[in-house]
């Protein structure tokens, strides 16, 4: 039996975006699938806007030039901590959704953590400008990028004394995968980037000074390779398209791999020469993608779940930089991921504290108070919260919600049917909801009083962290 086209849009919007927005159950449940999908790959090709740490946030630096390094540092933080509620607020308005989405898989794709704001800046604004662009375009941006040359150890590649983090990176986890290589072709590779650098003002610099121009062989192809050659030969391998299709599966399909079906679609990724829209679609217009077995199988990130609130729950939030904190109890501070393998994912997002945080999170919305945890110290993601409360304190979380939209769109729901109607709109099922087994019971003073704690109630539930 055919799913509703509820869940079947329910389905799309999580996966190729962050979820339904307030007010669109009617669309959910009357919108072919195609036409939503069609929508947010119309929406995503319109024309690029890059994000810039909003005006005012940052300081002129000092001409007298006596600003302290602790100064310019809590700057560059700050102006990081800016770019990072930038891009969140991106996401909860749903401009080019599909973009930003595949922009956030790219970010932990091609991790990387720098001090700099403008490298950061720069580095998230060329994987968002090229997420649906092809594959080979965003890795060359991504790998000229300073953000990443300074991260993975470059800019001391030289001549004479090579350093092989940037090449076994680039092999190991943004193109081949590991087993697909060869320790020589990691020291050849290495020589072939040797002299691409960056300026003082952020700019690539290719400084043939710094280059070993002799013979190198990568993969089987000899000759005085340059670093353009070495990424030209990673994308004529075959490897690099199962690698990268695969990891692509996994992220927004299920992480159990359907291998036939991987191939089928690494097969065509490959023969477009990496055209990431082209394999996007192809996974979400296939009837593969809306098997039940892949609805509510997937752990929301808590960049995700915090987004996803907040479109179900349009609000205006007078100290947005709690958000920043909220990622930090959950485990996904954007432009500080673990390490170069960027945040595991999947059962990795759970554990006995950060599920209990996450569950009391629309409270927090709705009550505007909260016992803030003590987060895990991190000199670069304290981001300018280094004043946040201890254990036990409470923040003021002073948020105005805008619920006419919630209720607009359930105005032809049956009282008696509000709390299923809710759960149908923001659980992950490929059934009907059963919420006869929730705990605590709504609030039936009025009809808009229901509406709202049962949203509150369902969206702190386990079922709401799946997607």
């Amino acid at each position: 039996m055919p799913l509703p086209l509820q869940t079947r849009n329910r389905h799309l919007l999580w996966r190729a975006g962050f979820g339904p927005a307030a007010g669109m159950a009617q669309a959910l449940a009357d919108s072919p699938t195609h036409h939503t999908l069609k929508a947010l790959e119309a929406d995503s090709r319109r024309p690029f806007l890059p994000l810039t740490i909003p005006t005012g946030t940052a300081q002129p630096d000092d001409p007298s030039g006596t600003t302290s390094p602790q100064d310019r540092q809590r700057r560059n933080r700050e102006r990081i901590r800016q770019l990072n509620i930038a891009w969140i607020d991106r996401m909860v308005s749903g401009e080019q959704m599909l973009r930003e989405k595949m922009a956030l898989f790219w970010h932990g794709h091609f991790a990387a953590r720098h001090n700099n704001p403008d490298f950061v800046e720069g580095l998230l604004n060329a994987i968002r400008e090229h997420a649906l662009g092809d594959f080979g375009t965003l890795l060359r941006k991504v790998c000229q990028s300073p953000a990443m040359l300074a991260f993975l150890n470059n800019q001391q590649n030289r001549k004479q004394r090579p350093n092989e983090n940037f090449a076994r990176e680039l092999m190991e986890l943004f193109t081949l995968g590991r087993g697909h290589y060869t320790e020589a072709d990691v020291r050849d590779a290495a020589r072939a980037f040797t002299g691409w650098q960056f300026d003082a003002q952020g700019s690539f610099r290719f400084r043939a000074e710094a280059h070993d121009d002799g013979p190198k062989t990568v993969l089987g192809v000899t000759g005085r390779l340059t670093g353009d050659d070495v990424i030209g030969i990673l994308l004529d391998r075959r490897e690099t398209a199962d690698a990268i299709t695969r990891k692509i599966w996994r992220h927004f399909v299920d992480e159990q791999v359907d291998e036939a079906a991987v191939q089928r679609l690494s097969r065509r990724f490959f023969a477009s020469r990496y055209d990431i829209a082209g394999l996007m679609h192809d996974i979400f217009a296939s009837e593969a993608f809306h098997e039940p077995r892949h609805i509510g199988r997937q752990i929301k990130s808590p960049v995700e779940l915090i987004v996803g609130i907040r479109r179900m729950l349009p609000m205006r939030i007078a100290q947005p930089e709690v958000q920043i904190l909220l990622q930090r109890i959950l485990g996904q501070v954007l432009f500080y991921p673990p390490n170069v393998a960027g945040w595991p994912g999947g059962r990795h997002w759970i554990d006995g504290a950060s599920l209990m945080y996450r569950l009391q999170i629309p409270q927090m919305v709705a009550q505007r108070d909260w016992p803030a945890p003590r987060a895990k110290d991190d000199d670069d993601q304290d981001m300018g919260t280094s004043r946040r409360p201890g254990r036990g304190s409470r923040i003021t979380l002073d948020t105005r919600i805008d619920w006419e939209p919630v209720y607009q769109s359930l105005t032809d729901v049956k009282r008696e049917r509000l709390p299923e109607a809710v759960a149908a709109l923001l659980w992950q099922t490929t059934t009907p909801p059963d919420v006869s087994g929730l705990d605590a019971r709504p609030d039936t003073s009025s009809r808009e009083a229901l509406i709202r704690s049962a949203l509150i109630r369902l969206m702190g539930s386990p079922e709401y962290q799946l997607c």
